[in-house]
């Protein structure tokens, strides 16, 4: 018969053991704020979405709310407004796609495919030049809104129609469209 011996755990052992241990805790709390710092704070998060209540905004006005650090306009468009955007056509638009993502890649930037479906009046769009980032004047009566009746970047002279498409000026693209939909006839929920 063949004995066998088993070595009994040693205070060696149980020190090893133990200061792995307290090495794998203290890392953890070390690496921890650092970790956690990448994640958004809570205002960031606050305004992943938000909803506006667009009930007060008369035809030809519009308002400015704050969604995500950034300005997005909302105008409800007169009847001529829509009129002058859709008799655009497409060859005269330096920025012939919409970079909206309420539609799929590839959508042309006619009038209709810069607004949901059932509320054309409603424009909804970041209200920031693309060229370097200035916030373009249009929004309040009396505002300087370019040759084409919609909104002009003092910053650098970029133009933008009432569909809130490049038309004149350094600005490479139109005007971005967040993404946004009407959970309500007057309520819109942007992001």
């Amino acid at each position: 018969m063949e004995h066998t011996e088993t070595a009994e755990p040693t205070r060696r052992d149980f020190l090893y053991i133990a200061t792995g241990a307290v090495g794998a805790v203290g890392a953890g709390a070390l690496a921890w704020p650092f970790i956690h710092q990448m994640n958004p704070d809570a205002s960031a998060l606050a305004l992943a979405s938000i909803e506006v209540d667009v009930s007060a905004v008369e035809v030809g006005q519009s308002i400015t709310v704050t969604w995500r650090g950034k300005p997005v306009f909302i105008r409800q468009r007169t009847e001529k407004e829509i009129a002058e955007a859709a008799a655009v056509p497409l060859s005269d638009l330096p920025d012939q796609f919409a970079r909206n993502s309420n539609l799929e890649d590839g959508a042309d930037a006619s009038d209709a495919n810069r607004a949901a479906d059932g509320k054309e009046a409603w424009l909804v769009m970041v209200g920031v030049c693309t060229h370097l980032g200035c916030v373009p004047l249009g929004q309040k009566n009396g505002d300087n809104k370019g040759e084409f009746g919609g909104w002009f970047c003092p910053c650098h002279g970029s133009h933008y129609d009432t569909a809130g498409r490049i038309r004149k000026g350094p600005a490479p693209e139109n005007m971005l469209v967040p993404p946004y939909k009407f959970s309500a006839d007057d309520t819109v929920v942007i992001g």
